[in-house]
């Protein structure tokens, strides 16, 4: 039986998103991975582009209140930014919460180019923490 996880970050639009489409991806054999937000917005072109420049079609997702999730049976939880921490420290019936924060990619400046970079950048660093946070062993 796959064990459920839940990526939050505030809005929802890419931090969140891209963990949830490697998850899937990556480690679907022993993980259903979703996301949600703090607070409800759209998922971010950019966050989709990047990832469907590795082949994971994130392009369907919705950006999701957390509230959806609180009587879904999450095992795990993990909140990939500060404030989604700090305004959400526990979570409704997950035995685990596990907090790592990475840079928010929607509020980088600059040429369409350094934007996209920046937005590989945190979508590379959330997959090699994914790896080797659940790569061998599962949570």
């Amino acid at each position: 039986m796959r064990k459920k996880i839940l990526f939050i970050c505030t809005h929802n639009s890419a931090r969140s998103q891209m963990a949830e489409g490697y998850m899937n991806a990556r480690y679907g054999d022993r993980y259903e991975a979703f996301s949600g937000g703090t607070e409800v917005t759209r998922v971010h072109p950019m966050a989709i582009a990047v990832m469907q420049e590795i082949g994971i079609d994130i392009s369907g997702n919705r950006s999701k209140l957390i509230d959806e999730f609180f009587k879904k049976g999450t095992g795990t939880v993990v909140t990939v930014c500060d404030s989604a921490q700090k305004a959400c420290p526990f979570f409704p019936g997950a035995p685990v919460v596990i907090h790592r924060s990475f840079p928010d990619p929607s509020v980088f400046r600059g040429t369409d180019e350094e934007v996209r970079a920046g937005f590989r950048h945190v979508r590379d660093e959330i997959f090699r923490w994914i790896d080797g946070m659940f790569g061998t062993v599962q949570v």
